[in-house]
């Protein structure tokens, strides 16, 4: 999206005045139009990359700019790429030992010696797994998601890898969209927190931290509201949404430090965004003032002509480079085209110098020219490690989200002699781990199967799968991580697994259905235009509840799905969402209760495919006070809300307090309630905060998050909490104004246990 199709025309200065009634506050300091935090000043950074770049060639710096795979062909041996200084960047390449041969080769046998930059897909885990970013989101807790990369980071740098690809802050508003998963779901506060956490958890302190690895925000932007949740396909978003919604958590990210940013595949409103120099350099360069580098997506410079947006691979090479991307991933568009470009000046020496100038200091700052090898002595002892185990177990157990729990049937008693554990999800590894765990050993997950064995005892468990299920279509990724083929070849067998399943049912006490998604059915390339359970588990599951035992049914996925028939039928659900290394064992934990779920949804959960998009924060419309019928054959109330979530106790919120009525812009309130543990076991509780703007320039969302803090409560344990409301936090950007601000006004203010909390007051925001 250039200035010239930008989705508002700009008011004359006098319309807009007489248009108005109000007074806008000045500017927040605090918002996704504000100046970054620069880097620290590194003079003898910057003055060694000067010196550097007078000494290279063109092709040099063309080289640098290049980002070639090792997980197929690359354009010339890799050896060579590296010796001749035609690459500054390899991805897709783990082990530590080819990756320091590969670096000498650039180090000691290129004529400039700079070192390479090596990245990998690191999104939830690297060797060992942790949950989907979607569960961390799930947890409510930045610290789990900032704990969970820090240590996805050890594993990583340990073997040389030095750049992760990751985090994905796309807001994601249609589950139908397979990369939900990678993201935070569909609210931009809530987004914008684990943006940041994750980029702290990734990178330490500063770029180059012992231990960790350099951050890739990804993709910038709008890539999660592809139309029809289908990916890749455009997104027409508007201003007021783009500023509003889906750029505040890249703005988060950026300002928590992360070096580098991934353009995204699709168009944003007509202009792809790899060639949308509004995008790349008006908002990131010159509004945010961001001073990393900007790498392309997969072949995203090359599939500028697909979009039939340049006409040839020289004006695609030209069209990106001149809108902001500075390193080519996986084609070779711009070594290939852009000398000519440069000789024949529509691409500017100083538009290479400044893309080769960011890259270097990003290499610089990570240490690469002091010190660029791994130690593959070491790689092994830092791996998979008890310590790795351990927090993975534990990220699992904070991210499940119980959905339901009648007749507390949920933790099972000490007393159940049998259990019946049914489910083509129960005993798979790749399914465990989820998608993208692709630098994974599956052999060292733990399965659902081998948890329950391994907590309740291998005598009590009854296993059988029930049902498979199968990917109608290959994936992407099944050469590198492929979820296992079904083993039934005839009806009979099918039919006789079925009923054998329903058999163990029958003889056990209860039993544990563990159904979902395929880890394949997720991720990229994985949108789906229906949400049901794939294949026959709706059927065993209603197979299983007629036999009237009691039912748990965990779910193994990553989007909502169609469980709206088990939301009255049975009475255990908990969403365990891909858990990671050691989810069996969590799982286990959680059914036998010794850990209590307190997740809560970072979306809202859907009845049907129909209801999509859906989620909390819309505006009022027309007939506010009958929100829930707006379909004439069924309800529009999500099955559902946004931040919902059970525990095995309960908590009563209550006499909410603010310190003041009336604050001043810039100024902050101090919201209280108290929050009691009603239950006879130990939980924690999300406390949630939302606001209402009553009027102003624009209608604003019904309740938007504004704070959230979790806090863990013994039985009977009553404590007063306390949030602080930054006024910061409730500026937007203005479709009238064209500008972000806080206006004066009343507001509601909610606190509960979700995005329907009751607790309500009033406060007003003065000039």
């Amino acid at each position: 999206m250039t200035k010239a199709i930008r989705s508002f025309a700009t008011l004359p200065n006098i319309l807009l005045c007489a248009a108005l009634c109000w007074t806008s506050l000045p500017i927040s300091a605090q918002n996704p139009q504000a100046k970054l935090a620069a880097m620290p000043p590194d003079p003898a950074g910057e003055a060694f990359v000067a010196d550097l770049i007078r000494k290279m060639t063109l092709d040099d710096k063309l080289g640098q700019m290049t980002q070639e795979p090792l997980n197929q062909n690359s354009s010339m041996p890799p050896d060579v790429l590296a010796r001749e200084g035609k690459v500054g960047s390899f991805l897709f390449i783990t082990d530590a030992k080819e990756i320091n041969r590969l670096q000498h080769l650039a180090v000691d046998q290129s004529h400039l010696h700079i070192p390479l930059l090596f990245g990998f897909d690191v999104i939830h885990g690297f060797r060992t797994i942790y949950p989907v970013p979607i569960a961390m989101a799930a947890s409510w807790d930045p610290a789990v998601a900032e704990h969970a990369q820090s240590m996805a980071a050890k594993e990583a740098s340990a073997t040389g890898v030095q750049w992760a690809f990751g985090p994905m802050v796309d807001i994601a508003r249609d589950p139908r969209w397979g990369r939900i998963m990678e993201g935070s779901g569909e609210d931009p506060y809530l987004g914008s927190k684990m943006a940041a956490a994750q980029v702290r958890g990734f990178q330490g302190d500063k770029i180059g931290a012992p231990g960790h690895i350099l951050t890739s925000v990804k993709h910038f932007a709008g890539y999660g509201a592809a139309v029809g949740g289908r990916d890749y396909e455009e997104s027409n978003i508007s201003d007021e949404q783009l500023w509003n919604v889906y750029l505040p958590p890249f703005h988060a990210a950026l300002q928590a430090g992360a070096g580098a940013i991934m353009s995204a595949y699709m168009d944003l409103n007509g202009v792809p965004a790899t060639g949308n120099r509004w995008l790349l350099h008006d908002v990131l360069r010159d509004t945010w003032g961001f001073q990393g580098f900007v790498v392309s997506d997969w072949e995203s410079v090359k599939s500028l002509t697909t979009h039939g947006f340049s006409a040839n691979a020289a004006d695609a090479a030209t069209r990106a480079v001149n809108a902001g991307v500075e390193m080519e991933m996986t084609s070779t568009t711009f070594r290939d085209n852009l000398s000519k470009a440069v000789a024949s000046s529509t691409v500017s020496q100083a538009t290479i110098d400044t893309a080769v100038h960011d890259i270097l200091m990003i290499k610089w700052r990570l240490g690469l020219f002091q010190s660029p090898y791994a130690d593959p002595s070491k790689t092994d002892a830092q791996v998979v490690t008890p310590e790795q185990r351990a927090a993975a177990r534990k990220a699992a157990t904070q991210t499940a989200v119980l959905l339901r729990n009648e007749h507390q049937t949920l933790p099972l008693s000490s007393s159940v002699k049998s259990i019946a554990l049914i489910g083509p999800l129960a005993d798979s590894k790749p399914e465990i781990l989820g998608s993208w765990s692709l630098a994974s050993h599956p052999a060292d997950a733990v399965t659902v199967l081998e948890g329950m064995r391994n907590k309740f005892g291998a005598d009590k468990i009854a296993y059988t799968t029930g049902v498979e299920i199968e990917r109608e279509q290959p994936s992407i990724f099944d050469p590198q991580f492929a979820s296992p083929k079904p083993k039934m070849k005839t009806d009979k067998e099918r039919t006789d697994e079925f009923q054998h399943a329903l058999d163990l049912i029958r003889k056990s006490d209860v039993a544990v259905l563990v159904l979902g998604e395929l880890q394949v059915m997720s991720g990229e390339r994985a949108s789906r235009q229906s949400l049901d359970l794939p294949g026959k588990q709706e059927e065993l599951l209603e197979a299983a509840v007629a036999t009237g035992k009691p039912i748990v049914l965990v779910l193994v996925n990553a989007r909502p799905l169609n469980i709206t028939w088990a939301s009255e039928h049975v009475p255990a659900i908990l969403e365990a969402w891909y858990p990671g290394t050691e989810g069996g064992n969590a799982i286990a934990d959680l059914l036998a209760g010794d850990a209590n779920p307190s997740g809560k949804l970072p979306i809202t959960w859907p009845r049907n495919v129909g209801q999509v998009p859906i989620f909390y924060a819309h505006t009022l419309s027309q007939i506010p006070n009958d929100p829930d019928t707006r379909y004439w054959d069924g309800t529009s109330a999500p099955l559902y809300p946004f931040g919902y979530g059970l525990s095995y106790t309960s908590f009563a919120v209550g006499h909410l307090k603010i310190n003041h009525d009336s604050v001043k812009s810039a100024g902050s309130l101090e919201v209280s309630v108290d929050v009691e543990n009603k239950g006879t076991r130990a939980g924690e509780e999300v406390v949630q905060l939302y606001t209402h703007q009553r009027a102003g320039s624009a209608s604003r969302p019904v309740r938007e998050l504004k704070g959230f803090t979790k806090v863990g409560l013994k039985p009977g344990e009553k404590r007063t909490v306390t949030l602080q409301l930054d006024t910061n936090d409730l500026g937007f950007w203005s479709p009238q104004t064209h500008h972000w601000s806080i206006e004066p006004g009343t507001f509601d203010l909610w606190v509960g246990n979700d995005s329907t909390a009751r607790e309500h007051t009033t406060f007003t925001v003065t000039p």
